[in-house]
């Protein structure tokens, strides 16, 4: 499976649609997380994702990740809307994709930290690369969350 990192104006429309189709399925359909999702942060991002065959043969999103710049969530770069889609669980994507996205925010956005808004469940994941919780958990969309800082 390939690996992209696209800026916002080099997606393909189809490749959007399923960024965006597939960040519905996992956060409000799955997790049931009612926010909006189309925040005007898309435009500034690099879109990290893998695709793989779906069933008509045309190629879905397997994972995803939006990375944004210094000084637009934090004055950090961020790694948010991480996500692994239904049939790609446990088969090590989503360390792939996180270990991908470090090494993207390192070449666009050398010598910046990481915050992350993590799930609080996936504390220990997110400690296997390094970051480590700031701040007490604290409720999103009815999910405990975390943040997380991952030194430069």
């Amino acid at each position: 499976m390939q690996w992209h990192c696209k800026r916002f104006e080099s997606l393909q429309a189809d490749e959007l649609y399923g960024i965006l189709a597939a960040r519905a399925a996992v956060f409000v359909l799955e997790q049931q997380c009612l926010y909006a999702d189309i925040d005007g942060k898309d435009e500034h991002a690099l879109h990290v994702f893998a695709q793989a065959p779906g069933e008509a043969g045309q190629a879905v999103i397997a994972a995803y990740a939006r990375l944004l710049p210094p000084g637009v969530s934090y004055a950090e770069a961020s790694l948010g809307r991480v996500l692994t889609t239904a049939g790609h669980r446990r088969t090590g994507m989503g360390r792939q994709l996180v270990s991908y996205g470090l090494d993207c925010i390192r070449s666009h956005w050398p010598g910046s930290a990481v915050r992350i808004a993590a799930q609080a469940h996936l504390q220990r994941f997110y400690e296997s690369f390094g970051f480590v919780a700031v701040g007490e958990p604290y409720d999103e969309d009815g999910i405990a969350h975390l943040e997380m800082l991952r030194r430069a």
